[in-house]
């Protein structure tokens, strides 16, 4: 069973950066970040390829964020810059054990999908 272990999060001002990271016990291929916020369903937020090295991102954060991927250490990391008041949310980081769906699940996240891993969560709060 894979571990995921998250670290990053916290508060910060709009206009503001946080890096989250995880790293997880077991490598599969795609491997990301989804977020949640009160009232909201989850959603896919960036995801990382392992076997073609591409990303995925969702539109509300291209261009802010960054994912990166060090596949040695089974790691993620997201560089999230200018924080808006919209990103407030539990962020989990996620990984597929399905290996043929690389990021698909991301783009097209259902909660009945069984074959994701999850992290823990990491708060982001986005406040003046």
């Amino acid at each position: 069973q894979v571990q995921l272990a998250e670290s990053g999060g916290g508060f910060v001002q709009p206009g503001g950066s946080l890096r989250l990271s995880c790293e997880a016990s077991v490598g599969y291929d795609g491997m990301g970040w989804f977020r949640q916020a009160p009232g909201k369903e989850r959603e896919g937020v960036s995801c990382s390829s392992s076997s073609d090295g591409s990303t995925w991102y969702a539109d509300s954060v291209k261009g802010r964020f960054t994912i990166t991927r060090d596949a040695t250490k089974n790691t993620v990391y997201l560089q999230m810059n200018s924080l808006n008041p919209d990103d407030p949310a539990v962020y989990y980081c996620a990984t597929d054990t399905n290996f043929s769906n690389r990021c698909l699940a991301w783009k097209h996240y259902v909660d009945s999908y069984h074959l994701m891993r999850w992290g823990q969560g990491t708060q982001v709060t986005v406040s003046s």
